[in-house]
């Protein structure tokens, strides 16, 4: 058969490839010879043709199988130098504790700026409102001296802690939803017995089950994909989150290994999309009714 039209029979799957020929070989997976001769000259300060530059890549690179897929996935996984499944577990501690702090202080606080009248509630809700206009850079050093204070720099309390404390868009969200509710359900809940805790717990929350939901899957997007957060706080790389352990991947002397950084992204992306389809009515839902006030 004429080069270019060689093709490996003997591996069920494998994609059409030139065993002799790297140029053509590197071509068809769709490797530009141009741009890899072009880095390698200017690191080498010698000019290099595309047949050089081809014959530095691995031929392992230039075959794909279903097997080879699933050896990408399984090397991305057990890569020596970023612990992947640790931090997974560091992603997934820091996750459920933000989530859990978030939607139990900002529907606290939003059931408080909606449904219970008070001297200055509008003012404070105003307040709530502008710390959105505070980009978190400028708050960064200052908070960094004061988890500092309290010796929580190289731990995980720095990410979850403050989320106990509630979100100036979560509150907001909430109170808006609150508002949609009718009152008569207080005033009946009141006739029954019910205190502020009862309306909140057996009325409120039941009934805001969308908007709940849509402030604990902001968050987890949130958590998960933070990377600024963990940079500054966590200080070993055993407490290293997924965000954090992705950047590991690409190495400082040239030597990334782009299929293993590609597998690490798809399978770190999988879980927020997997959580959305399966959310996705709930969400929609509570979006769309947010700023109905009945």
């Amino acid at each position: 058969k004429p080069a270019d039209q060689a093709i490996d029979s003997d591996q069920p799957g494998l994609l059409p490839v030139v065993p002799d020929n790297p140029v053509l070989r590197a071509e068809h997976m769709g490797i530009d010879l141009e741009a890899l001769a072009a880095e390698i000259s200017a690191k080498s300060g010698e000019t290099v043709t595309r047949e050089q530059a081809a014959a530095t890549i691995d031929p392992s690179r230039l075959e794909f199988t279903a097997r080879s897929a699933a050896k990408v996935y399984s090397d991305a996984w057990s890569n020596e130098i970023v612990n992947f499944p640790q931090a997974l577990q560091n992603s997934l501690i820091i996750c459920v504790l933000s989530v859990t702090g978030m939607v139990t202080s900002s529907a606290i606080v939003a059931f408080g700026m909606s449904r219970i009248e008070w001297p200055g509630r509008g003012i404070a809700f105003a307040c709530v409102l502008a710390t959105m206009m505070v980009p978190y850079p400028v708050l960064m050093s200052t908070l960094y001296v004061l988890f500092n204070w309290f010796g929580w720099i190289g731990s995980f309390k720095p990410l979850w802690v403050p989320t106990f404390f509630g979100g100036a868009f979560q509150i907001f969200l909430l109170r808006q939803f609150f508002l949609s509710i009718p009152k008569d359900l207080d005033e009946a809940a009141t006739i029954d017995g019910c205190g502020r805790f009862g309306i909140f717990w057996r009325i409120i929350l039941p009934l805001s089950r969308p908007a709940l939901a849509v402030v604990a899957l902001f968050q987890f997007i949130f958590a998960w994909n933070d990377f600024l957060g963990p940079l500054v706080y966590l200080t070993q790389q055993d407490q290293f989150t997924l965000a954090l352990g992705l950047q590991q991947y690409q190495s400082q002397y040239g030597n990334t290994p782009w299929n293993q950084l590609m597998a690490a992204s798809a399978m770190i992306s999988a879980p927020v999309l997997v959580l959305f389809f399966l959310t996705q009515r709930t969400f929609v839902e509570g979006i769309a009714t947010q700023g109905l006030k009945g």
